[in-house]
């Protein structure tokens, strides 16, 4: 199971926004600059991160996104849910009736737990834990890398 490009961009998109947290409106250009993302896509992609009431837009000469919650009220399930839609590495998950014979397939018990092992990680996962990975990580490098 792939994540698709919008999954992998708008976490790191919130990653972004968290790590920069300080200035009170991050411009988009400047998280398209730092992400290597184009600015049309960047536009196209948060619009679901709005909706889902985790970021808010100000438009302007002067506007930018905002996380609306904290980061550690930001789980990635959330996330993944808002860009992605539902996590399972087969239909039959999500809609039993797919496939006739899928309550007695023990194949689909198998799917199954693969996908609450899934949930369970961007369950316990916040972008706060993100945050701090991502600190660790440019503190052993000696660098900051968005």
């Amino acid at each position: 199971m792939r994540l698709s490009t919008k999954g992998r961009y708008g976490t790191r998109v919130l990653l972004d926004l968290a790590l920069h947290q300080g200035e009170k409106l991050t411009p988009l250009k400047d998280i398209a600059r730092r992400q290597e993302i184009s600015l049309s896509y960047l536009e196209h992609l948060i619009a679901p991160l709005i909706a889902g009431k985790i970021i808010e837009s100000t438009r302007g000469p002067q506007g930018g996104i905002s996380l609306i919650k904290r980061p550690k009220e930001i789980k990635l399930s959330e996330v993944i849910q808002l860009l992605e839609g539902p996590i399972a590495p087969v239909s039959c998950l999500i809609d039993p009736e797919v496939y006739p014979c899928s309550r007695s397939c023990a194949v689909r018990d198998t799917w199954d737990e693969m996908r609450k092992a899934m949930d369970g990680v961007l369950e316990s996962t916040t972008l706060q834990d993100l945050v701090e990975r991502q600190e660790q990580k440019e503190k052993k490098l000696g660098k900051r890398n968005h």
